[in-house]
């Protein structure tokens, strides 16, 4: 694989793996999902394991296979594993409410005794970095164990062990989000000071990519990590420093790893028992002791600057591919008030249906801004583009571009053409003052009796003062929000009827 700090990366496979038939066990988690996309591109035949295969076949590629199975049903995989060359071992219980230790130890004595059955010819195993020689938290020690018994197995093992991985999603970095986000003073506890390696999420699929088409006999252990050794304080400040938000941290050395389990439950989106099984490892330092890895791979993996950089904006082009006509997705969070959430962001999306043609229902949203308006409550809008003049914003005065068509760059009032795709797609960035970014996008799409039209209102919040501006007006975002999206329902049946 090839990177750098601008470009995606570039998986670079051999033949003979884009024409094995690989597994994916855990591909509904953070990294099983993530691989796959590279697997598909590099057109490998991929099957995954899921509980609920209806959940996942949505998301994969034409060519992808899911199929039903549990580690913990040792005749489901013995199934699931039938013509398989290879599997990815990328399973985990720690959300579990019963003993993570036993039920990864009888999920991973399951399938090493069912890859042995069907003659796998190798599995990779991504486990926890920690030194073995002194104490390990119950996480990290069970990490280790799954590696022992699925090397007991028979079958040719390579095993990873990471440290933390950055990335759009990732556990450990959504955790940073959320602590620098939402709190401007931190009184941090000891686990602050604790030093880490942590690897990109992209730098991370390189090595497992590698790890399966490479020459690696034996039972190989590779400790991985990113380019540089930092303490969790330094991984919360380069945040905040992307982020431009100034934060203060006040270190405490009582807060046990319970109590600061239960801390994060109550400013971060994680589960109290996830927080502390999390906690409890990162009281362990996790760095490379052992660079076998650089020297047998052929990556240099990215400092932590470089990587948080790709994780925001890999995040970006991840929400642009997201079509929220699925509900089912994943990614997206439903919230019971203030719309719903997609990593950082808040989103509205709401749907109407329309008798009209594709193109009937598009025009509304074409011709939309400018004189025309924007279809429900334009003094609003102005008294909105108003305020934001007094502040030094772009206001509501610079009208459209073009009085007829739209094109990428074009300015509509206070927001930007992002993206246009005739008679499909609108998406608009807002250029208005706001603690944080917003985005406004229409897409129409043909349905058995007429259109659906699609509107979302996107907006990543900065800090504090963004989920303030957010919540604040939502009630008011939420009424122009239905009334826009109802004038231009009613627009498109005066536009079809006017054609007609």
């Amino acid at each position: 694989m090839t990177t750098d700090a601008r470009n995606a990366p570039v998986f670079e496979m051999r033949k003979t793996l884009s024409m094995s038939n690989i597994l994916i066990a855990g591909a509904t988690g953070y990294i099983g999902g993530r691989l796959r996309i590279p697997l598909e591109a590099a057109g490998c035949r991929v099957r995954c394991l899921a509980r609920k295969p209806d959940h996942l076949e949505p998301r994969v590629g034409p060519h992808t296979e899911v199929v039903r199975g549990d580690v913990l049903d040792y005749d489901s995989l013995v199934s699931a594993l039938r013509d398989v060359d290879c599997a990815y071992y990328l399973v985990h219980s720690m959300g579990s409410s019963n003993s993570f230790e036993e039920l990864d130890r009888a999920g991973a004595e399951n399938f090493g005794r069912a890859a042995r059955k069907v003659g796998l010819r190798r599995i990779v195993y991504v486990g926890g970095l920690g030194d073995k020689q002194g104490e390990l938290s119950p996480h990290l020690r069970s990490r280790h164990e799954v590696g022992e018994i699925l090397r007991e197995s028979g079958v040719p093992v390579v095993e990873l062990r990471a440290s933390i991985v950055i990335g759009s999603g990732s556990l450990s970095f959504e955790m940073v989000r959320a602590l620098v986000e939402r709190l401007p003073v931190m009184v941090t506890p000891r686990w602050v000071s604790i030093p880490a390696q942590p690897v990109a999420i992209d730098d991370l699929l390189a090595y497992l990519v590698s790890a399966m088409e490479m020459d690696l006999p034996g039972n190989p252990i590779f400790e991985i990590g990113g380019g540089e050794v930092v303490t969790y304080g330094e991984l919360l400040r380069e945040y905040a420093r992307q982020r431009n938000l100034r934060r203060l941290m006040i270190p405490v050395p009582v807060l046990t790893p319970r109590l600061s389990s239960l801390w994060l439950g109550l400013v971060t989106p994680l589960y109290a028992r996830v927080g502390r099984k999390l906690i409890e490892s990162i009281y362990h330092p996790t760095v490379v002791r052992d660079d076998t890895a650089l020297k047998t791979f052929d990556i240099r993996p990215m400092g932590v600057r470089d990587a948080i950089a790709r994780a925001l904006r890999n995040e970006d082009q991840e929400f642009a591919q997201t079509r929220w006509s699925d509900p089912a997705s994943a990614a997206v969070e439903s919230l019971d008030w203030g719309g719903s959430r997609f990593g950082n962001r808040l989103v509205d999306s709401r749907t109407i249906s329309v008798r009209r043609s594709v193109p009937d229902a598009f025009s509304p949203i074409r011709r939309i801004g400018g004189e025309t308006g924007w279809y429900y409550g334009d003094w609003l809008w102005q008294l909105r583009g108003f305020l934001d003049l007094l502040v030094g914003g772009a206001g509501m005065r610079r009208g459209r571009t073009r009085r007829d068509g739209i094109a990428v760059g074009d300015t509509l009032d206070c927001w930007r053409v992002e993206a246009f795709e005739p008679d499909r797609r609108l998406r608009l960035a807002a250029e208005m003052k706001l603690p944080g970014r917003a985005w406004l996008e229409f897409e129409v799409e043909e349905i058995p009796d007429g259109s659906l039209i699609r509107q979302t209102a996107i907006f990543d919040p900065v800090g504090l003062a963004g989920l303030f501006y957010w919540y604040g007006i939502y009630p008011l975002h939420k009424a122009v929000f239905h009334g826009m999206l109802r004038g231009i329902a009613n627009e498109s049946a005066v536009e079809g009827l006017t054609r007609s």
